[in-house]
């Protein structure tokens, strides 16, 4: 059900020789670019019309507005299972405690006597979040978009999630409740690539955005990377990743279950654990099987995922490999499953977010942790963070230097501006002192 990779009994290679060893789901979002650019195109140039004309395409239904009724919206919430709704609630209330520690303040540092540098944090105006709605159908990610850009100030919020031909051509009913809990009244009945397009180009019916969030699949992660620039991205999200470090002290009922809970999200998904246990291993692939029978979505995504070539079982001498192995494997989502995990986890260095011990399971950041679970996939947590306050706020550096303070250090800035052989930039500060250098 689940492979093996052995790299016991040999040092560890570095770098990118040691990830090539890894598990990895083959994503290659350079060749979607040739399948989105026409897609992208036509909805800059027909706005709407195309928007809902590739929407029928791909989602098998006709909708008359791309726009979601503000009845719709309310009428989801009044409808929602109050059990729903409540986990929903939550759900935000966790999240706003994580997300409102995470503003940044205006800070201003006195570089020299009359010479000061503020750096003010600004959000931007607009922002386009997408929400999945293909093989399932994700609140939580409502939730995980909406919360921060609310606490870092955006004042124009617009969520985008492909229509459903079960629901008359609106996104599912449960997205729309959740918006309507968070007050976001801006939805577009609009997936894949055209609603990235639509959020960049703008239509007659949505205005462009500053901002593009939110996962997808490798179309929405193509039409991110073709318009980033002409809009501003958070990432190109790949297919979901969970990474398990454990020992022999980790159950190996858990470590199945947590494999099992990814994997369920996609044929693609991959689930890899890492350990320096035989018997860990052993247990946990005889644990995987009955679990594996027991649940749903068996033969069209968990049999597939787990036996994919992005799934695996690696074994290592100790924990010292297995922190190398995890570190440079970057995963979206690491657990750790072992003795003294918090010391452990301590130590990681490339991971979107890691879940310590055996009562922190990555479903828990999910929902319910207060956590972002918008991540970096595919080996991408090496250099970039998860979704935050800070993904929707901007750094503006305002400078404010006195006539003495300037005059201090124009010598320096003349001197440095002529090595670059820009006489003009040094030029600018002299026509402010008659075209002398002042005396340092």
């Amino acid at each position: 059900m689940i492979s093996r990779i052995d790299l016991r009994g040999t040092a560890l290679p570095e770098g990118g020789a040691l990830r090539d060893l890894l598990p990895r789901a083959e994503f290659d979002v350079e060749a979607a670019l040739e399948t989105v650019r026409p897609i992208c195109e036509d909805v800059r140039h027909r706005g709407s019309a195309a928007v809902i004309e590739w929407g029928e395409k791909f989602d098998g239904v006709r909708i008359d507005s791309i726009r979601v009724p503000a009845d719709a919206i309310t009428g989801a919430l009044e409808s929602l299972d109050p059990a729903v709704r409540a986990a929903l609630e939550e759900s935000v209330r966790r999240a706003r405690l994580v997300h409102r520690a995470q503003r940044r303040t205006t800070h201003t540092t006195q570089v020299v006597p009359g010479g000061t540098v503020t750096e003010k944090w600004v959000p931007v105006e607009r922002v386009g979040l997408y929400v999945p709605g293909g093989r399932s159908v994700y609140p939580s990610s409502v939730v995980m978009n909406v919360v921060p850009a609310q606490e870092a100030g955006v004042e124009g919020i617009a969520v985008a999630s492909p229509p459903q031909k079960e629901f008359g051509g609106l996104p599912h009913p449960t997205i729309l409740a959740a918006c309507a809990l968070l007050g976001v009244d801006e939805v577009y009945a609009a997936g894949g690539s055209q609603a990235v397009a639509m959020f960049a180009y703008g239509t007659e019916d949505c205005l462009p955005v500053n901002l593009v969030t939110g996962p997808g699949n490798i179309y929405v992660a193509a039409a991110k990377r073709l318009l980033k620039g002409r809009v501003g991205i958070d990432a190109e999200a790949g297919p979901t990743e969970i990474a398990i470090l454990a020992d022999a002290s980790a159950d190996p009922v858990h470590v199945a279950a947590d494999l099992i809970s990814q994997a369920e999200h996609d044929p693609m998904a991959a689930a890899v654990l890492v350990t320096d246990s035989e018997e860990l291993a052993a247990a946990t692939e005889a644990e995987l099987k009955p679990q594996v029978a027991a649940t749903k979505h068996v033969t069209d995504r968990i049999e597939p995922a787990l036996a994919g070539r992005q799934s695996a079982i690696v074994l290592v001498d100790d924990l010292d490999d297995g922190l190398k192995v995890v570190d440079a494997y970057a995963a979206e989502h690491l657990e750790i499953q072992t003795e003294n995990a918090a010391a452990l986890a301590d130590r990681v260095r490339n991971a979107g977010a890691v879940f310590v011990g055996p009562w922190s399971p990555v479903s828990l950041g999910d929902y319910c942790a207060g956590s972002n679970h918008v991540l970096p996939t595919g080996g991408c947590a090496c250099h970039s963070s998860g979704l935050s306050v800070q993904s929707f706020l901007r750094g503006i550096h305002i400078v404010d230097y006195s006539r003495d303070a300037l005059a201090e250090v124009t010598h320096h800035v003349v001197t440095l501006a002529e090595a670059e052989d820009l006489p003009a930039h040094g030029a600018a500060l002299k026509a402010r002192f008659g075209w002398k250098v002042p005396q340092a």
